[in-house]
């Protein structure tokens, strides 16, 4: 399973050695206000239910079926891992370099009686794993927040079985305008101009002293991050034509009547299509709420 030592902390916890400045900075920011929170009530139910209707991380769930190597890669908290694990046999990976993060899944894991989740603190240049191990990897919103977001897809990938699938979420390079304009009118004019402006924000505030964790965790991800990269799609299906990773689906599309499959393979989206889907992200709720693309992908070999 690792090919490096660990130590299993108080916590159930796998904790690996941690040395790269980036992914310390990284693992500082992230350990102030980890992110997402839970809610006080939350258990397995209501983690289900919000898992349930995501429309994303439903369809996985569906997919993957029973008895599974998963993989997640930045997974935070571990809601996303909490919720794959839930009435499953399959076993979760939840990779992050917070420990603070890592922590509070560990905790609710623990209080809630959930045996198939595995936590893992380290950095994605340990390479802990095994290659061709793991029969599915979740990286949503992670890569762009690393130094060499390339070098570490191509590290994911060799983790991942012939014929298995992966999933990648991306800032977009024109989906992320919105959020690039907030963050410069917020330097000007504060907390007030994102209370006004920033969509998620304003769900938040309705109740902002339930919400205020989430509510610093959500400034401080969007607008303070020491490290972010923006991508387009091409610059993604190039990635995945590099190392044998065959196009599935994409997210946002231009599709209306797509299956309710999200693994059905589909075509590969024309230079026209491309453009008019990132040309409309920033007036969609992709790009009110951080401008991430989802693609689909399975390697070949």
């Amino acid at each position: 399973m690792f090919t490096k030592n660990y130590s299993l902390t108080d916590d159930k916890i796998y904790k690996f050695n941690i040395s790269d400045n980036d992914t310390l900075k990284i693992k500082k920011f992230y350990e102030i206000d980890p992110f997402p929170d839970y809610n006080n009530d939350d258990d397995k139910l209501s983690i289900l239910k919000k898992g349930d209707v995501n429309f994303l991380a439903s369809r996985i769930k569906k997919f993957i079926g029973y008895n599974k190597k998963i993989l997640e890669v930045g997974s935070g908290t571990c809601q996303l891992s909490i919720y794959f694990s839930i009435g499953s046999n399959n076993t979760i990976f939840a990779l992050d370099s917070s420990y603070e993060s890592l922590k509070k899944g560990a905790q609710f894991a623990k209080k809630n009686n959930i045996s198939n989740v595995m936590f893992i603190n380290s950095d994605l240049k340990n390479d802990i794993f095994f290659d061709n191990y793991f029969d599915f990897i979740f990286c949503n919103g992670v890569l762009h927040h690393t130094k060499d977001p390339y070098n570490n897809f191509v590290r994911l990938i060799n983790l991942l079985k012939k014929d298995q699938f992966f999933v990648i979420g991306l800032y977009n390079r024109y989906g992320r305008i919105r959020t690039i304009f907030r963050k410069y009118f917020y330097m000007l004019f504060g907390k007030k101009f994102l209370f006004l402006f920033d969509p998620y924000l304003r769900i938040l505030t309705k109740d902002t002293k339930k919400n205020l964790s989430k509510i610093n965790a959500w400034i401080n991800d969007q607008y303070h991050h020491p490290i972010e990269s923006t991508h387009t799609i091409s610059e993604c299906l190039l990635w995945f034509k590099k190392n044998n990773i065959k196009f599935i689906n994409l997210f946002p599309n231009l599709n209306s009547n797509f299956s309710d499959n999200i693994f059905d393979e589909q075509l590969e989206p024309s230079f026209l299509e491309k453009f008019i889907i990132q040309i409309l992200m920033p007036f969609q709720n992709y790009g009110s709420e951080g401008g991430l693309f989802v693609m689909i992908g399975k390697k070949l070999k």
